[in-house]
């Protein structure tokens, strides 16, 4: 519970560009406007806009808040913050079967371009699942980087578990068909893969990802099948076109969006949900093994709305 809560205040803190980006936007409205009426809605869809949740997101909160002020007879602008708020976390709920990778037998494969912290991502999340008490296997299948290997060894040697690797400039595909090797030899409970993201040249990467698909579908058929794309969240609107690319040649089950601290475009978690239909499924706030944790949508919201979370997330505890 310590690491939830200290992750509350991290996100709150690592939000702020983003809550002076939005939040404050929001406020201003609120207490601007004396009645509801298109300019009050227009002002906030500008906000919300401008404060990257996209388009398509910002339309369907509109809409959704536009029913729930007829429904409830709401003439007073404040009244409608709460609803506001709410619309926006009813636009990333991630579903009930979001992490069924951790209960059974299963491959995650994480993907993403150089940058954006994936090699951390994997090493952080195989922490995360051994302190679950799994058994895990880490395949270093991002032979193309030369620091990836070395990098990726560092933090399996820090979260105690075995990783397979190949020479640099080997081909991902054998790595991944020893890694599935040793995954079943040890009778591993997550075998997480590390490969190379190279959108710039598509066509290589999506050879390459059929072919590590078609190891594991005739090595492994067996294991549950996760695909995660991480993204910078500090990039944006190009962290959502980037989504959408890697969506072309994967089929995506999830997003890692890393570095929300450092970005006032923290929106853009709503709007790659709502885009694509693919939930967030992690967050990173910092460089800590504790820094990257499941998405929490009304955690999310709370903390950018800055709304308490009762006395212990107040300095309190």
């Amino acid at each position: 519970m310590a690491e939830k809560k200290g992750f509350f205040k991290r996100l709150v803190q690592g939000l702020t560009k983003t809550r002076d980006n939005i939040a404050a936007g929001i406020d201003a409205v609120f207490s601007g406007f004396s009645k509801i009426d298109d300019e009050f809605y227009e002002e906030i869809e500008e906000i919300l806009v401008m404060g990257d949740l996209g388009v398509r997101a910002t339309e369907s909160i509109l809409e959704n808040l536009k029913v729930k002020v007829k429904e409830q007879r709401i003439k007073d602008p404040a009244e409608c913050k709460e609803l506001l708020i709410n619309s926006i976390r009813e636009q990333m709920e991630v579903g009930e079967t979001a992490y069924r990778f951790e209960e059974e037998t299963s491959v995650v494969l994480v993907i993403g371009v150089n940058g954006v912290g994936k090699t951390t991502t994997v090493g952080k999340l195989a922490g995360k699942l051994k302190d679950q008490g799994k058994k895990v296997v880490l395949g270093a299948a991002d032979t193309f980087r030369a620091a990836a290997g070395g990098q990726l060894a560092e933090w399996a040697n820090r979260a105690g578990v075995e990783m397979i690797g190949g020479q640099e400039g080997a081909d991902p595909a054998s790595v991944v068909y020893d890694a599935v090797a040793a995954a079943k030899a040890r009778g591993a409970d997550v075998l997480l893969c590390d490969t190379a993201g190279r959108l710039h040249n598509k066509k290589n990467l999506m050879e390459e990802l059929k072919k590590i698909n078609r190891i594991l579908e005739r090595e492994y058929a067996q294991a549950y099948r996760e695909t995660l794309v991480v993204l910078d969240a500090t990039t944006g609107q190009n962290a959502l076109n980037q989504a959408k690319q890697f969506s072309e040649v994967a089929d995506i089950t999830g997003i890692v969006l890393t570095k929300m601290d450092g970005t006032a475009k923290g929106g853009i978690a709503v709007a790659i949900q709502s885009e694509l239909g693919i939930p967030v499924k992690y967050i990173g706030v910092g460089e800590g093994i504790d820094d990257l944790q499941k998405f929490d949508p009304g955690q999310f919201v709370d903390a950018l709305f800055c709304r308490e979370k009762g006395p212990e997330e107040n300095g309190m505890e």
